[in-house]
């Protein structure tokens, strides 16, 4: 039998972390944060499958620790923030962040989100990609085999690579990504999509890898 997935909470508001453990822990294994200095730390330990994570924290915020995060983990990060402001969802999407949530949120959509995140991370291609010199693994880890170069892609990353990957000169449309990634639009904030499709190019750039193209008001092609 498999092991209940783990959820890590960062959210200083006990009212809010008492809710969300009452709630998460009826299907998963739920830990919120014991000291915030060490957040860190305490995600390393718990090695979680999945992380909440609040922006406005005690010492530091929650775009620091995704920054954090980022260096050596992928797991998803979804933000639940009480800020509704446009700029703080593309912040915390380009710090790291895979999705968006405002307080106050609605348990039933957190669930489909936490649920399709979790369902994606474990249902990647069974095959390593190749594109030209470019080799996409199964951990996310996109190489350039003529430089040697290769960065860490999270797993939304990864997952729309893939699938961009997988159907290679033909577009893609935005609905079959949204559905594919998100299990639909309807649980999805306006820029998501754009917004982890722009972070893709940007890293991938770093490797060269300049082949995704945008076919205006439809969606993306590899070309």
């Amino acid at each position: 039998m498999k092991s209940k997935d783990r959820i890590y909470i960062v959210e200083d508001d006990s009212t809010i972390v008492k809710l969300l453990k009452g709630h998460l822990s009826e299907k998963y294994t739920v830990k919120g944060v014991d000291n915030f200095r060490a957040i860190l730390q305490e995600i390393q330990e718990f090695q979680p499958d999945l992380i909440l994570m609040d922006i406005t924290l005690p010492y530091f915020n929650g775009f620091y620790w995704t920054t954090e995060i980022r260096k050596t983990m992928t797991q998803p990060i979804i933000f639940i923030s009480s800020s509704d402001d446009e700029m703080n969802a593309v912040m915390a999407m380009d710090m790291g962040g895979d999705d968006f949530i405002n307080k106050p949120f609605s348990l039933a959509i957190l669930d489909a989100k936490i649920a399709a995140f979790l369902r994606r991370a474990n249902a990647f291609a069974k095959t390593e990609l190749i594109f030209e010199e470019f080799q996409l693994g199964l951990d996310g880890l996109l190489r350039n085999k003529e430089s040697g170069e290769n960065i860490q892609l999270t797993p939304t990353e990864t997952k729309l690579l893939s699938l961009l990957l997988e159907k290679r000169g033909e577009v893609v449309t935005k609905e079959q990504l949204l559905d594919k990634l998100w299990e639909g639009e309807e649980f999805i904030e306006q820029n998501t999509l754009s917004v982890n499709m722009t972070r893709l190019r940007k890293k991938a750039g770093t490797i060269h890898f300049n082949h995704i193209y945008t076919v205006r008001g439809v969606g993306y092609v590899i070309k």
